[in-house]
């Protein structure tokens, strides 16, 4: 009897959905989750949805959680860290049409120890990336595998230990990552045929980014394996990191807006300074302190020099450190409440893209503006592409600075000057903090960075929601109406006084 009982119990099944803004089906596909007698817990990882998924969700009755970091392959890694069964099936989000069945048909060859993963197998419309990017790599550097007909499936089932031993990458390249590498540790894979499937089709520069890092991932994983020269993956990877860079520099990938917010970074967004810990890492200090703050050198060549403190430094030092600086109270929350409330939020900052964009991808910003470090196999060059962004006509004080990322996103988008904010801690945000519509310092390390925001933050980064979520304008809630008057007014006031204080040609 106890053997039957503990049977039942390892044949139950976990499903993981990851999610990012699936309103419309989210609820659907959690109720028939459910419905199958294996499921015995449903997990929806949210990726800072701003459409009330995951109150859908939880309402469906899964177990809600939200994502380290945004990106679907964090998400299901999480997803697998919570997980109580040992059989894990992953569905999408915005599926439609599934069999009643589908979750016991996936799962059997587990159950009967026939495989270790299972992909599903379908006809659908569309496909495009699997026909003409997934399948011809998998044909020429994995052929045991070119006989899956969806190897970019997100319905999939495996063994959660077998999935703790995979590397999951943080973009489209997931799954087809996931199921090279359990084919590399000798896991049985096989497909299951779940018949015709509805799913959401993306446009045609969705496809293509999706196809470039399906790509990546099976590259890099036939380099590993002794079918590709591993140099030529990594020389790859490194340009196309910069030409994603540069594309977005010169803001071909961020989309239109009318409202727009812009964060600093260190001491911001994380609560510690990205350079200072790296240093500490690697045991860079001496050389890092003498240059560090250094008044007597330009912006420009303090930051080249910084950077050559750096050369030879792993690129996965620099990734690791930017993953584990803690975030400051309520980062994240603040960010998903301006994306909300209608705000297209951006990292800028005067640190490395490769953090940047770690840091963008953990409060689930939209974009981030930062300087280049080059890599050459690997390991930084301790040379450094200034960000173009940060030069401009707008400040007529500094060669390079935050305050033209701001105005050149206004000019390219027609953002008014109300509709803006930007938060900051330091002296660098000060020309930034001074153009915005409305301004935040967040525990602000000088007086001149207080004096130069409208308001000062020293609590939960959230808090500025107070000020921007209000049907009064610009009032924090629970003032009086004389109160909230008073305070429009000194705060046009101090917006005058501002305009008068920066040049007409700066604004």
């Amino acid at each position: 009897m106890e053997e039957a009982i503990r049977n039942e119990v390892n044949e139950q099944v976990t499903v993981i959905i990851p999610a990012l803004n699936e309103s419309a089906t989210i609820a659907s596909i959690v109720s028939f989750a459910l419905r199958s007698p294996r499921v015995g817990e449903v997990i929806v990882v949210d990726d800072g949805s701003i459409d009330g998924t995951p109150e859908l969700a939880a309402n469906a009755g899964a177990q809600v959680i939200t994502s380290t970091m945004l990106g679907k392959g964090r998400s299901m890694e999480d997803g697998v860290r919570m997980a109580a069964f040992e059989t894990v099936l992953f569905l999408d989000g915005d599926l439609r049409g599934l069999r009643e069945d589908l979750v016991e048909a996936i799962c059997e060859p587990i159950f009967k120890n026939h495989a270790d993963m299972v992909k599903a197998k379908f006809t659908r419309e569309g496909g495009r990336v699997t026909a003409l990017t997934a399948r011809p790599l998998l044909r020429t550097y994995f052929p045991e595998l070119s006989h899956l007909d969806q190897p970019l499936s997100g319905i999939m089932a495996a063994r959660r230990s077998l999935l703790a031993r995979l590397t999951f990458e943080d973009d489209y390249g997931v799954d087809v990552g996931l199921l090279i590498d359990a084919a590399c540790a000798g896991a049985r894979v096989v497909q299951v045929d779940i018949g015709h499937l509805a799913h959401e089709s993306q446009n045609l520069e969705a496809l293509g980014e999706m196809a470039t890092q399906v790509a990546r991932a099976v590259l890099q994983r036939a380099g590993a394996a002794g079918r590709l020269r591993s140099s030529f993956v990594r020389e790859i990877r490194e340009k196309e990191r910069l030409r994603k860079a540069h594309r977005l520099f010169n803001m071909e990938t961020i989309k239109p807006a009318e409202k727009l917010a812009l964060f600093d970074m260190d001491g911001t967004l994380l609560g510690g300074r990205f350079i200072v810990e790296l240093a500490k890492a690697t045991g860079r200090m001496k050389a890092l302190g003498a240059l560090l703050d250094n008044e007597a050198l330009s912006a420009e060549l303090r930051s080249q020099r910084i950077s050559q403190v750096f050369a030879g430094v792993p690129k996965e030092t620099f990734q690791a450190v930017a993953r584990a600086i803690p975030l400051t109270p309520a980062a994240a929350e603040a960010v998903i409440g301006l994306r909300k409330a209608g705000y297209r939020v951006g990292v800028v900052t005067d640190s490395y893209h490769i953090v940047a964009e770690i840091v963008r991808r953990r409060v689930f910003a939209d974009f981030s503006f930062a300087h280049l470090m080059h890599f050459q196999r690997d390991k930084a060059t301790g040379r450094v592409t200034l960000c173009p962004t940060t030069f401009g006509d707008g400040c007529h004080e500094h060669h390079h600075c935050k305050l033209n990322v701001l105005e050149q996103l206004k000019a390219r988008f027609g953002i008014a000057p109300e509709n803006t904010i930007a938060v900051g801690d330091g002296t660098n945000d000060i020309c930034m903090l001074k153009a915005a519509g409305m301004s935040f310092a967040y525990q602000p390390n000088a007086p001149a960075v207080a004096a130069a925001a409208q308001y000062v933050i020293t609590g939960r980064l959230d808090e500025i929601l107070n000020y921007v979520n209000l049907t009064h304008p610009l009032c924090p809630p629970g003032l009086e109406e004389g109160e909230a008057n008073d305070l429009v007014l000194r705060r046009e006031l101090l917006r005058s006084s501002r305009e008068e204080e920066i040049s007409p040609e700066m604004m």
